[in-house]
């Protein structure tokens, strides 16, 4: 979704990204930065089936967009020595489509399927018997004279990544023997992972540049390093081309990204919802046509993070700003005056925050 909207903040990444990505993407698992559980839990997976000779069992990442579900997939390639095949489940519209993928593949060999809960019915149950007994049935003509041919498939491991962990049918899942959830990363972790990308970019880079960076970054790795490059081109054009605290600031006003992370498009919602429906509640259409946006582009770009932060509250009747909304904004909420002690802030980074 970003390059077609221009929204920075944006978890999903577009083609045009994924080099600039691929080049702070950590190669190793002892280089990934966070997500302790998941990484402990993965070494010790891969470290028993290297020992055993045999390909580990099934793995099923769940998270939200950015958070390194198809790095881990390309490190456990890394760690096992295998090659890896990459597609995606909107990319998988027959169960020939599949076969071909799972017929060339060779002992050993990571298969990575993002988005796997959009994978085709047919092919979701080819996948079965692929994922437990290493076979497919390739089915060749049509009508009473249609015949099933069985094809050997070389043992390996599927790892497959989802964002709507919830879509995914049980037989599915329950074919996956290590099942990871990745949670949103806390600002220490972030301001880590900007260091690295700024070695490795070659980006001078202080310790407080990195926390005002990490700060803005919805606990989001991808948003973090997308934000870093753009703080780097303004340091380059108009200062001296380190990233402070101060060039990060004014790059990032210039890039109508807030304290919160909030860019234009979230703080239009909010306005909206605020001056223009007096808090709501508002249905999700109207709420679009007052921001001159798609439906579904508020609801799956701007409303995960807005919820998540406390601004805004889905009810049954609608949308609704928090009283957080409005002091964020800078208006007094309806009762009249502002809390007089503020609720602690929402912890973004717990496993209770949940997915967007």
């Amino acid at each position: 979704m970003t390059g077609t909207d221009g929204n920075l903040v944006s978890a999903y990444v577009n083609d045009a990204e994924r080099d600039a990505e691929a080049s702070v993407r950590p190669k190793r698992l002892d280089e990934f930065i966070a997500q302790h559980r998941v990484r402990d839990q993965l070494d010790l997976l891969l470290q028993g089936a290297m020992r055993r000779g045999s390909p580990p069992d099934h793995i099923l990442l769940s998270g939200p967009p950015g958070l390194g579900k198809t790095t881990l997939a390309n490190i456990v390639a890394a760690e096992l020595g295998a090659g890896i095949r990459v597609t995606s489940g909107p990319a998988i519209e027959r169960s020939g489509d599949l076969a071909a993928i799972l017929t060339s593949l060779a002992e050993g060999d990571v298969l990575f399927i993002d988005e796997i809960h959009r994978i085709a019915k047919p092919a979701e149950e080819l996948l079965y018997s692929a994922m437990e007994d290493f076979r497919v049935d390739v089915v060749v003509g049509k009508g009473p004279g249609a015949t099933a041919i069985p094809l050997d498939v070389e043992p390996f491991t599927l790892v497959g990544a989802t964002t709507r962990s919830g879509l995914l049918t049980g037989p599915m899942r329950d074919r996956f023997g290590f099942v990871a959830h990745l949670d949103f990363y806390a600002p220490a972790d972030l301001e880590t992972l900007l260091h690295r990308s700024a070695r490795i970019l070659g980006v001078p880079i202080t310790d407080d540049g990195a926390a005002e960076i990490a700060g803005r970054s919805r606990g989001t790795p991808r948003i973090a390093n997308r934000l870093l490059r753009r703080v780097r081109d303004f340091a380059e054009v108009r200062a001296d081309g380190v990233v402070t605290v101060e060039t990060a600031r004014a790059a990032l006003t210039v890039y109508d990204v807030d304290a919160l992370g909030l860019d234009r498009l979230d703080r239009a919602v909010l306005t909206a919802l605020v001056d223009s429906f007096r808090g709501g509640p508002v249905g999700l259409s109207t709420l679009a046509v007052a921001v001159g946006e798609q439906p579904d582009t508020v609801e799956e770009v701007c409303e995960p993070f807005l919820v998540r932060a406390g601004l805004l509250a889905r009810t049954p009747r609608g949308r609704v700003a928090t009283e957080a909304a409005w002091r964020h904004l800078g208006r007094t909420p309806p009762n009249g005056t502002f809390a007089a002690e503020a609720p602690p802030a929402p912890d973004l980074f717990s496993v209770e925050a949940g997915e967007p």
